[in-house]
């Protein structure tokens, strides 16, 4: 059988890896440059590639075709793949073909990193098999060639969503659908919904689907009543027939005829939207028989991943805190809801076509001053001029935090959360977050 890889990053060379080993004729082709690393796997594995372009006789004389979540349908290869009727899928439908696991799979618009992450932490600290994969930068094809887990925990993005088929999680979560990416989905809220819905697709009766039942987007969507498996709605909001609830201390379940009750009083995680990921996280636990004290010590032992509501440091009495992962209005509306203290918000960089107007009340409650941190400064002043008593403009981190660090007096938060991509000023969020904690250390920390 012969298999064609788009894309040589993580899902691509892991997958091609997979396919050696499981003795499939395999060649590998991306238009773009190869990371050092990637090229130098496939090289060991004497895996035959080519970079910056794509040699269509060959990856079309393909029985199949395993490409990069990155690749849109509409794009020429894969357009020219369908009309040969070649089946395009994803690394994680491939990989899945090939162990007995049992899959817990995360997805959402926001929150599935911080939810993946703490759902892996739960379940490793009470000593379960459990491995981590997918969209939070592990191919899962890689690691099921040895496959020496029980579980793996998966967080799936709707674009690797689009591509599984065959594929089904055993746990499903999702967390929350809000407007992102929708160029992909034909400026369809409707068409993007369906997309992360797929992660609860040819589930059984012997599966169960976690989902946030105060999201609107999703009771929409979602037929219960349709669905095979068994649903676990969780709510913060009291809504009707939620078995999961959480009063800010305390996460209360009521799962397969029993009931628990989790001491949250101790986690590390702030904000509304965290308590959502919380409530999904502690679910899956359950699920899988993790005691309570067990997951009780585990929220507090929980470090999240970069970029995420993370504090950078506190001099004289003031929060830096690195949110630069929240690159649109929902992550932001977060972030400002979940803070108390007065904040100095740093924002601003590519604009996503944002509608400001939700974030108007907290930042007129909250926000004493903001630092607008991007080329083109014009949306965000025009939005809150009358709503932050103090807007200021620049186009450097360091200025930002110097301005921030001036204005700022003790019990304040300094919040870089930006609503907007990066991509004017930076390589990525990550590029972005890493430049404010260094200057967060140099300017204010001294370090």
């Amino acid at each position: 059988m012969k298999i064609a890889i788009l894309g040589a990053g993580e899902s691509g060379v892991g997958a091609a890896l997979l396919a050696q080993a499981k003795g499939l004729d395999v060649f590998v082709s991306d238009m773009g440059q190869i990371k050092d690393q990637y090229k130098a796997k496939l090289a060991t594995a004497a895996i035959p590639f080519e970079e910056g372009t794509h040699t269509l006789d060959r990856i079309l004389d393909a029985n199949e075709i395993i490409k990069s979540p990155g690749i849109p349908d509409k794009a020429a290869i894969i357009q020219e793949a369908a009309k040969r009727q070649i089946p395009v899928i994803s690394e994680i439908e491939f990989a899945g073909r090939y162990t007995d696991a049992k899959f817990i799979c995360i997805t959402g618009t926001n929150g599935k990193t911080t939810t993946t992450l703490l759902t892996y932490h739960l379940l490793k600290s009470a000593g379960l098999n459990v491995g981590l994969a997918g969209n939070i930068g592990e191919s899962l094809a890689e690691k099921v060639i040895d496959d020496k887990h029980d579980y793996y925990v998966l967080e799936l993005s709707s674009f690797q969503l689009d591509n599984m088929y065959q594929f089904k999680a055993n746990i499903a979560v999702l967390l929350n659908i809000t407007p992102d990416h929708l160029d992909r989905y034909g400026y369809s809220m409707e068409k993007y919904a369906a997309s992360k819905l797929r992660v609860a697709q040819n589930m059984t009766g012997s599966d169960y689907f976690i989902y946030n039942a105060d999201d609107q987007n999703i009771r929409k969507a979602f037929d219960a009543a349709a669905f095979a498996g068994t649903t676990i709605p969780f709510s913060l909001e009291g809504a009707e027939g939620a078995k999961i609830k959480y009063d800010g201390s305390t996460i209360k379940l009521g799962i397969n005829t029993s009931e628990a009750s989790i001491d949250a009083s101790k986690s590390s995680l702030i904000g509304k939207h965290n308590q959502y990921n919380t409530m999904a996280a502690v679910a899956v636990a359950k699920l899988l028989q993790v005691s309570e004290e067990s997951i009780a010590r585990s929220l507090e032992t929980f470090q999240n991943a970069d970029h995420r509501l993370q504090l950078v440091g506190v001099a004289k009495d003031v929060s830096y805190i690195n949110d630069s992962k929240a690159t649109n209005v929902e992550a932001v509306w977060y972030a400002l809801e979940g803070i108390k203290q007065p904040i100095i918000w740093i924002a601003g960089g590519v604009d996503k076509g944002n509608d400001y107007t939700t974030l108007e009340p907290l930042a007129r409650e909250k926000v004493k001053v903001l630092i607008c941190l991007g080329k083109d400064n014009k949306k965000l002043e025009r939005s809150f001029n009358k709503v932050v008593p103090i807007i200021a403009e620049t186009d450097s981190i360091e200025y930002a935090v110097r301005m921030a660090k001036l204005l700022a007096v003790p019990g304040d938060v300094v919040l870089l959360s930006p609503a907007c991509a990066s991509f004017d000023l930076f390589n990525n969020y990550e590029h972005r977050g890493e430049r404010f904690k260094e200057a967060v250390e140099k300017i204010v920390l001294k370090r």
